[in-house]
């Protein structure tokens, strides 16, 4: 059997692709994809797999926009840490999800549907249209949201936070915090997962670590020849850095600015 991976974090596609392959040796993994614009091209030029594992938010946009663009006939089994409308409305579908973070029982669970289904499996390409039109109003509306908040803790209290206020979040000792441009450091209760959806015209996730906020960037150079380095205007002491496979992304969304 023959599996495409769509997912634009280098160290959540590895995860993935290692937890597949442990599962089933046999499996040939035929391409790993970063991005929506790089998946169009591969399935335009490529033979169709028997099965895709694909992220639902992208750095450059859904995944549905691929399979609205191209004829996808392999089953998709989307894997996200959000969006739970969407979840429901694929399951209806018959089509499986993985909610992040991977696990070995539940990438287990997405194979074992895909062999039950494969004979008579087929996409819903109104269905996907439809929940993609969703998603970009969703979307949108959070773009928008210039002065929304997220909710920290500090001495016992939840205080909002402005969005324009944080410079940085970041994940230490397994706990996430933010880190404003009068340099403060709070806690927040939300995964990066799902920060990362507050303001993408705003933010950019850099890596497994770090979201930062474009206001915050002084300067982007080459790191360790495969790898950039975002240097911050503000006294930050961690390293930031972005994989080659996302540095073409990431310097896109720089020149774009907020709109």
């Amino acid at each position: 059997m023959r599996v495409v991976i769509i997912e634009d974090e280098l160290l959540t596609a590895e995860d993935l692709r290692d937890l597949i392959l442990s599962i089933d040796p046999k499996i040939e993994i035929a391409a790993t994809l970063y991005s929506v614009q790089e998946a169009i091209a591969y399935f335009s030029s490529n033979p169709m797999p028997n099965l895709i594992f694909s992220d639902i938010q992208l750095g450059d946009g859904l995944s549905f926009e691929i399979f609205s663009s191209i004829p996808i006939k392999a089953p998709v089994v989307f894997c996200t840490a959000f969006d739970e409308y969407a979840i429901k409305a694929f399951n209806a579908n018959g089509i499986h999800y993985v909610l992040k973070p991977f696990s070995a029982q539940k990438i287990k669970d997405a194979l074992a549907k895909y062999y039950e289904l494969q004979t008579n499996f087929s996409p819903d390409n109104n269905a996907i249209n439809q929940i993609l039109a969703e998603l970009k109003q969703a979307q949108q509306q959070n773009v928008t949201k210039k002065s929304a908040s997220v909710l920290v803790y500090y001495q016992n209290k939840i205080i909002p936070i402005r969005l324009e206020e944080v410079a940085v979040f970041f994940v230490k000792n397994e706990t996430t915090h933010l880190y404003t441009f009068d340099h403060r450091t709070y806690v927040v209760n939300k995964s990066l997962d799902e920060l990362q959806q507050l303001d993408q015209a705003r933010f950019y996730r850099a890596n497994r670590q770090f979201i930062v906020n474009r206001q915050a960037i002084k300067e982007a150079t080459h790191y360790q020849a495969r790898k950039v380095s975002v240097e911050l205007n503000i006294d930050f002491s961690e390293v930031i850095t972005i994989s080659k496979e996302k540095s073409t992304q990431f310097f896109d969304w720089l020149t774009e600015g907020e709109g």
